[in-house]
């Protein structure tokens, strides 16, 4: 990277992902890592939010199965919308999406960061309370949950908007970048900001998540009237499983935070990342959000369990229109669809058995398909 950075300002740095790179690695091999990741965290999180859809419509969601559709809904929006911008920018080198996307690029990514840790701080009380029995996971209300994730939204975007405000699309030589420039008078209240921003935003939801984990797994209360030996192994199950995405993400997002919070502190010391640093914790970080849906897809009994009754549903529905397809053709003469009846004959004159044959002799009505004179008579069937 080729780029002197300028000495009036308080702190500079490049906004979207780092840019003027040099090397084929850079231009080729990062991109291809990028897209093969945003196709394992889409197809993932979708899967997980075909089975949690396909739950809410049966009627057998939850508060958790709730928390975790916005959970999934997040690492989609991470995958689908800002991994490709990084690609892009490291294939390009430089900033080619325009002004408005340089702009709001840092700032939604870091948003969906913090709405994905608060989601996890969330689910880890729900769970708390699930394991605890203190309510019923069934009687929950759905206007709760909205508001809750819609408040972890406003709360996500609200707490991120510093970042919009100084980063602009500024000319070097032939090209655009997308830089980061905070003047000497704002310095103070960055400073302070890029202190508390991590802590609140990262810090806090993992001690939270440690301390509330830490008593679920030591609680052995059995819920309400179940037993504990049918009940505690698949809640401590479900358990682990979250706690091994809350430690998954705690873990991948640390180099993330690391690089961003040393950047912008080291600054004025001349001690920035490096630059490897730095990608390297921005692939860990989208890598995140493909490994969360794996762990689902592959150890949560909830997820697994509404992927097969939703693939049994639709291949059931699948051979039910396969069985009307290939049913008799009752289109014939125009009869399908006005409520016609069509009468075939039942036998043919010259293959009654003898038995039978005096009830069609010297009959009026030929065209009667009831081979008797009268229907209170007993009644002969023909096999």
């Amino acid at each position: 990277m080729d780029f002197d950075r300028p000495r009036n300002v308080s702190f500079f740095d490049f906004a979207g992902g780092v840019q003027l790179l040099h090397g084929v690695n850079a231009r080729s091999v990062l991109p291809v890592i990028l897209i093969g990741i945003c196709w394992t965290g889409v197809i993932g999180n979708l899967l997980v939010l075909l089975s949690l859809i396909h739950d809410l419509r049966n009627g057998t969601a939850s508060e958790v199965k709730s928390l975790l559709a916005g959970l999934s809904s997040t690492d989609l929006l991470i995958t689908l919308l800002c991994a490709p911008v990084r690609a892009v920018t490291y294939y390009r080198q430089t900033w080619i999406l325009g002004s408005l996307l340089c702009q709001t690029a840092d700032w939604f990514q870091h948003s969906c960061l913090v709405a994905k840790t608060f989601t996890l701080a969330a689910t880890t009380g729900a769970r708390c309370t699930f394991v605890s029995g203190s309510s019923d996971s069934k009687y929950f209300s759905h206007m709760q949950i909205y508001g809750a994730l819609a408040f972890i939204w406003i709360a996500s975007l609200v707490s991120s908007t510093p970042l919009t405000i100084f980063t602009s699309l500024q000319p070097y030589h032939d090209v655009k970048l997308c830089v980061t420039e905070i003047p000497f008078c704002a310095s103070g209240f960055m400073d302070v900001f890029y202190k508390i921003y991590p802590t609140l935003t990262y810090l806090v939801p993992i001690l939270f998540t440690v301390v509330h984990y830490t008593k679920t797994l030591l609680d052995t209360k059995p819920k309400g009237d179940l037993d504990v030996t049918n009940a505690q192994p698949q809640d401590k199950g479900a358990t682990a499983v979250w706690l091994s995405v809350s430690v998954a993400n705690a873990l991948m997002l640390l180099p993330e935070w690391s690089s961003w919070t040393w950047a912008r502190l080291g600054y004025s010391n001349n001690y920035t990342p490096p630059v490897g640093f730095v990608i390297f914790s921005q692939v860990l970080m989208y890598s995140c959000s493909s490994l969360s849906p794996i762990i689902f897809l592959t150890a949560y009994e909830d997820v697994r369990h509404g992927l097969k009754s939703l693939w049994l549903f639709r291949t059931c529905r699948r051979s039910k229109r396969t069985s009307i397809s290939t049913s008799p053709n009752m289109e014939e003469n125009g009869a399908w669809g006005r409520g016609a009846i069509v009468i075939y004959p039942l036998v043919d004159l010259k293959h009654i058995f003898p038995d039978l044959e005096h009830f069609w002799t010297e009959r009026v009505n030929t065209h009667d398909p009831l081979p008797w004179e009268s229907q209170e008579e007993k009644s002969y069937f023909k096999s």
